[in-house]
């Protein structure tokens, strides 16, 4: 169903930028003036230069913002800092990462996916997207002329079908092979070989792709493709760059895909209305204490309950203890619909919704940080924190599948792509 295709990557030449882990960076949300300023230190080739442009503030793109990006990839091609591969590829990447003191490792296919209308359910988004965002994103793609970033999506291969063509390839000696300073490492191959090629191809030609993480790198480069073909009808041709999007895509079943939840707060609640959202609550939910207190343990004693149920804790008002809150099967109405599944939903829905009505955003924050919702808490910040679970991946695949999103900030997918080991050119072919 999706069109995945191979493509003539360019990377990063190590013999004149040296270590390939000191020009990576990750993607530009998670960018902060520290990191920037960081990475530009450590590796004057650093792709930060690219992703960030001349500024971080995403949301209020400035007039030739990305001029001196477009500047500098042009002469990082003209001087060999960047090299193009002479024959189109699919890119193999095992990326491992230290996560609750061990090591998780996930292989990533990295691709040209075709771009399309949502409607069509070949490419599935499961959040919702905010305008500025795409605006700087196509702001850079029409600066540089190239996905700088991929986009993390998923896939389904219960019947491990591209596990052969994995395994072979990682069998043999990498093309990058480095490791960063926080003890995570990256691995890159080419997949070259047209068996493999084909056998993949083949794979993706009648399943679907779920974005993970990039909805707005997706939807900036549908409209930088909608943009180039009302300038050039021609331009809708099937093998021309501009009508893919660079994505690096994962089974739903590797061991290493980690989906971690985003906690909800409240702050700035006057005190009556916070009790009338703490008497909702206990009309939909049934409350009980819980005996631990650390919120590392409340999370994973919500996520070790919640295989059966749904459940999420709280902590708060005022820094009391922690609380399990169950939903209540009698509180579930007949027209509630799949995200009824989500606690999350159900949270802002049918407690905060009916209490706060169109006010509800100016009071509900979201964190994935648990210690951090804890503090703010005890700090007096934050009113009340709810710890949730992560949402159910088989739910994820039923509900946005079916064409339907997620309430907002229901998944975060850890950790985020690098970004700078594969760059897709959007000029000419693939």
């Amino acid at each position: 169903m999706a069109a995945v295709r191979p493509f003539r990557g360019w990377r990063y030449n190590p013999e004149l930028v040296g270590d390939i882990a000191s020009v990576l960076c990750p993607p530009y949300d998670l960018i902060t003036p520290e990191i920037q300023e960081s990475l530009k230190q450590r590796n004057p080739y650093n792709v930060i230069h690219l992703e960030a442009g001349q500024g971080l503030d995403w949301s209020a793109l400035v007039e030739g913002q990305y001029d001196g990006a477009a500047g500098l990839f042009d002469a990082w091609m003209r001087d060999g800092i960047l090299r193009q591969d002479t024959e189109a590829c699919y890119y193999l990447l095992r990326h491992s990462f230290p996560m609750g003191g061990e090591m998780r490792t996930r292989l990533g296919l990295v691709a040209c996916v075709g771009l399309d209308d949502y409607r069509n359910l070949q490419v599935l988004p499961h959040e919702y997207t905010e305008a500025p965002a795409i605006r700087d994103r196509v702001a850079l793609m029409k600066s540089v002329s190239a996905n700088i970033s991929p986009i993390m999506s998923v896939y389904r291969d219960a019947e491990k079908v591209l596990d052969p063509v994995f395994q072979a390839v990682i069998a043999r000696r990498p093309d990058v092979d480095a490791s960063d300073d926080h003890g995570g490492a990256t691995a890159l191959w080419r997949v070259r070989s047209p068996d493999e090629q084909e056998s993949i191809q083949r794979f993706f030609h009648d399943r679907p792709v779920y974005l993970a993480d990039g909805h707005h790198r997706y939807e900036a480069s549908r409209q930088y493709q909608l943009d180039r073909q009302a300038e050039d009808p021609a331009a809708d041709a099937s093998e021309l760059a501009c009508n893919y999007a660079l994505m690096t895509l994962i089974s739903f079943d590797d061991p290493g895909l980690v989906v971690l939840p985003y906690h909800r707060n409240l702050r700035g609640l006057a005190d009556e209305a916070l009790a009338r959202v703490a008497a909702r609550l206990n009309d939909v939910f049934r409350q009980e204490p819980m005996t631990v207190t650390a919120p590392g343990a409340i999370v994973a004693e919500v996520e070790r309950l919640g295989r059966d149920r749904q459940v999420m804790a709280t902590i708060g008002p005022g820094g009391t203890g922690a609380r399990l809150w169950t939903l209540e099967n009698s509180a579930v109405g007949p027209d509630w619909g799949p995200l009824s599944v989500s606690e999350g939903w159900v949270l802002e829905e049918k407690v905060l919704r009916p209490e706060l009505g169109d006010a509800t955003l100016e009071h509900l924050g979201f964190l994935h940080d648990h210690d951090e919702a804890a503090e703010g808490v005890a700090s007096g910040e934050l009113q009340m924190a709810f710890l949730m679970k992560p949402f159910p991946m088989a739910a994820f695949e039923g509900i946005v599948g079916g064409g339907q999103r997620l309430p907002r900030k229901s998944t975060f997918f850890y950790p985020k792509l690098p970004t700078g080991l594969v760059i897709n050119r959007l000029d000419g072919k693939l």
